[in-house]
């Protein structure tokens, strides 16, 4: 699409979002960063990484400027920690470095890190926590870092978490079981306390949930672009706000 074209376009869908309904919590899978660095010509993955890492906060600026209150972005699931540790080690720091660069002094995002943590090296997992610790006070979009995270764990942690809780307050295993429903296990979830998303985005192609958010996008719709994340443009997330703002959200009713 040439420039001129595509700034057209642009400046079209943001005038048919004025007055429409806005996701308020967008969960976002940044997908196809090694397939854009063979499509690039790099052989190693490592570039695509860190092409994609550069992306985010453009993303995050969209989403403010549209906004959206919430944004949850997924940068490592627990099945990636099985890469190979030429690059996994690499795309670990690579990952450190933006979570840095996300709680800076000049950005305005509250950060909530959300995962397996203890899968992760301990010193990764002291620069995510201060990082996050330096944004408490913030009062602008939160953004939760989703880092070793797989929708199974989370839910298995969360049984876990509530079980523990029931037995620390002298509750017999019976009492705990039977007071097993939908909102104690909620309550327990890496995002406990926050709104399910809305909006779903996922990269690359790809049509899966792969493990993300498993429990918390039950009701969520899902929009799912051709683009590697590095190629993700601001064009396309307006685009899945328009879609968004179409449909005729049901919750199961």
């Amino acid at each position: 699409m040439p420039p001129l074209v595509y700034r057209l376009y642009e400046r079209r869908l943001t005038r048919n979002l004025v007055g429409a309904p806005i996701p308020h919590h967008v969960g976002v899978m940044l997908d196809g960063n090694r397939r854009w660095a063979r499509k690039a010509g790099f052989s190693n993955p490592t570039e695509g990484h860190r092409a994609g890492a550069a992306h985010i906060v453009d993303l995050l600026e969209w989403c403010q400027e549209t906004g959206i209150g919430m944004v949850t972005l997924w940068l490592l699931s627990t099945d990636n920690l099985r890469r190979h540790d030429d690059e996994l080690q690499p795309l670990l720091e690579i990952i450190t470095d933006v979570v840095d660069d996300l709680a800076a002094p000049d950005r305005p995002w509250k950060l909530r890190i959300v995962g397996a943590l203890d899968l992760l090296p301990e010193p990764m997992t002291t620069r995510l926590r201060a990082a996050e610790m330096r944004t408490e006070q913030r009062d602008g979009m939160q953004v939760n870092i989703a880092v070793g995270y797989g929708g199974r764990q989370e839910i298995v942690d969360a049984v876990k978490s509530m079980l523990e809780a029931g037995i620390e307050q002298g509750h017999g295993i019976q009492e705990v079981i039977d007071s097993l429903d939908v909102e104690t296990v909620g309550e327990h979830l890496y995002t406990s306390g926050q709104p399910d998303p809305d909006l779903v985005i996922r990269t690359s192609g790809e049509q899966r949930l792969s493990g993300f958010l498993l429990w918390q996008s039950a009701h969520s719709e899902f929009w799912f672009c051709e683009a590697y994340w590095p190629d993700f443009r601001r064009v396309d997330f307006l685009r899945a706000l328009r879609d968004y703002a179409a449909r005729h959200r049901r919750f199961g009713e």
